[in-house]
Parts: C-alpha cells; sequence; structure tokens
C-alpha cells in the first residue's frame, strides 16, 4: 500500500465503486448460504487499502491524510468526507507530489 503521493477523483471513485459491488455481491452470496465470512473477509482485505486511497486523495486537494479521522465523528464526518473527496485537484505540485 501506498500512502504517499496523489490519487485523482477518478482513481478513488473508480476503486470505492468497485468495492461497493463486490461487498454487495459477497453479501448476497454470504446471504444465500447463511454464513457471513465471505463479507467479513473481503471487508478486513480493503480495509488498508482503503484508507489508503483516501489518505492519496486528501492528499490530491492538499489535506493532510489525518483528516480521514473525522469520519469518525457520526454523520458531520461524513459529509465533511464527501466534500473533500469531490473538490477539484489543486493544480500543479503540493506538499504531497
Amino acid at each position: 500500500m501506498k500512502f504517499e503521493g496523489r490519487s485523482n477523483r477518478g482513481e478513488y471513485w473508480w476503486a470505492f465503486l468497485a468495492i461497493i459491488i463486490i461487498s454487495f455481491v459477497l453479501g448476497l452470496i454470504d446471504g444465500m448460504l447463511g454464513i457471513m465470512v465471505l463479507g467479513t473477509i473481503f471487508s478486513l482485505a480493503t480495509l488498508i487499502p482503503g484508507i489508503a486511497i483516501g489518505v492519496r486523495r486528501l492528499h490530491d486537494i492538499d489535506k493532510s491524510g489525518w483528516w480521514l479521522l473525522i469520519g469518525l465523528i457520526p454523520v458531520i464526518g461524513f459529509f465533511v468526507l464527501i466534500y473533500f473527496f469531490i473538490q477539484k485537484p489543486t493544480p500543479g505540485p503540493n506538499r504531497f507530489g
């Protein structure tokens, strides 16, 4: 996993979409089988890469990766992160690359 550098909007949102779709399919399979193993394993496997791409997306708008922790605040944190993730990147180089 790479926590340095930048991740553009497209890279972030395509990865987010892939994770959502795979999680949905695995949830359906888990529901049919009556177990919750596949979704749990996938969630654990994508936890660190998901954090990494979120940090790199924040770097693209010249924000520290520590801003990702604002997501721990119920409701408000979610909207702040969505706002950050849909912003246009800072043009040219910034302090993160």
